[in-house]
């Protein structure tokens, strides 16, 4: 299974430029009329037959548009204006601003926000987690912000196909399980999967990866109970994503450090070249490695039952800085 930087279609992990924090009393955006009382410019989605339910969502902008469009449902003179009146802050573009991705909450809007929106504790707990989730700067801190998630029990209640899926993506074993399940000698036992994998893993953590690959639709059961690796989705997050194949290329990428002393040359191949080259080559040679990734998937999925799990890595990455701009 390929696993790129951008999964499910998503945005480079870098991301589009960062949203400006929004602080109490914020002046209006330049050029944004939302004097209106109620902004019908502003496209609504329909509103929700009750109120969204918050640990179902890990993206507090999709909430909040959510939460507005059930708000004018139950009262259709709610608006903008209102809303900022509630959170205590004098510009009527606060939700609107943040719903787009333009601003970012601040510690005092977090706070006015769960207020107007009537959280209770756990769910204001769990709003000012997803507000740090989205503001974190470096890998590490989102991850550290999303394990405080993941450990909120109403969270693990409502997301537990996400949680899977992060598991999936962020552990190499868990791809390695699932590609073992296209052999015809696969034996769902535990001891035997962590036996064969390399390195081996502890029964235990192989007989949880079972567990989470068959709820996540990637190993069934045949007719004669054998495991089975089937296809399937994974619906996740983008910043969960993100966090997910950062963990898997670090993983993979130890395995591959590993292989040089593991295992002899005949059953591995290491190449590497280090060159110069204009930044306006990157998409091209971006473009020539996804089409090697595809064409090595083709190779395989056509050359019939496989005797082993493998792994191929395909890096690029710099190794100096930039040449200084000429001045003018």
């Amino acid at each position: 299974m390929p696993m790129s930087q951008n999964p499910a279609g998503g945005p480079p992990s870098g991301g589009p430029p960062r949203a400006e924090p929004i602080a109490p009393d914020a002046p209006e955006a330049e050029g944004l009329d939302l004097d209106a009382e109620d902004t019908d410019e502003v496209a609504v989605p329909a509103a929700p037959p009750s109120r969204p339910e918050l640990f179902a969502t890990m993206d507090h902008r999709a909430w909040l548009t959510a939460w507005f469009a059930w708000k004018k449902s139950v009262n259709p003179r709610f608006s903008h204006r209102l809303f900022a009146r509630l959170v205590g802050v004098s510009s009527p573009s606060l939700l609107l601003q943040v719903m787009q991705g333009r601003r970012n909450l601040t510690e005092a809007t977090v706070a006015g926000v769960i207020k107007a929106a009537a959280l209770d504790p756990e769910e204001a707990e769990y709003f000012a987690a997803l507000v740090e989730l989205d503001a974190a700067e470096t890998a590490d801190d989102k991850a550290r912000h999303y394990a405080r998630i993941s450990a909120m029990r109403r969270f693990q209640a409502a997301q537990r196909i996400e949680g899977e899926s992060f598991r999936y993506l962020s552990s190499w074993h868990l791809p390695a399980i699932r590609e073992l399940a296209t052999l015809p000698t696969l034996e769902p036992d535990p001891a035997w999967i962590a036996a064969r994998l390399r390195p081996p893993i502890p029964v235990d953590q192989a007989a949880e990866a079972l567990d989470t690959l068959t709820a996540l639709g990637f190993l069934r059961p045949d007719a004669s109970g054998r495991l089975t690796a089937s296809e399937a989705s994974l619906v996740t997050p983008r910043e969960v994503a993100t966090l997910a194949v950062r963990n898997y290329h670090l993983g993979m990428i130890a395995r591959a450090a590993d292989s040089i002393e593991a295992f002899p040359p005949a059953l591995r191949h290491l190449c590497a070249v280090t060159v110069t080259a204009p930044d306006a080559l990157l998409p091209i040679l971006k473009a020539e490695l996804s089409a090697f990734q595809a064409r090595v998937l083709d190779l395989c999925a056509s050359a019939g039952p496989g005797d082993r799990v493998m792994q191929i890595n395909l890096q690029l990455f710099p190794l100096s800085a930039p040449e200084p701009a000429e001045s003018p």
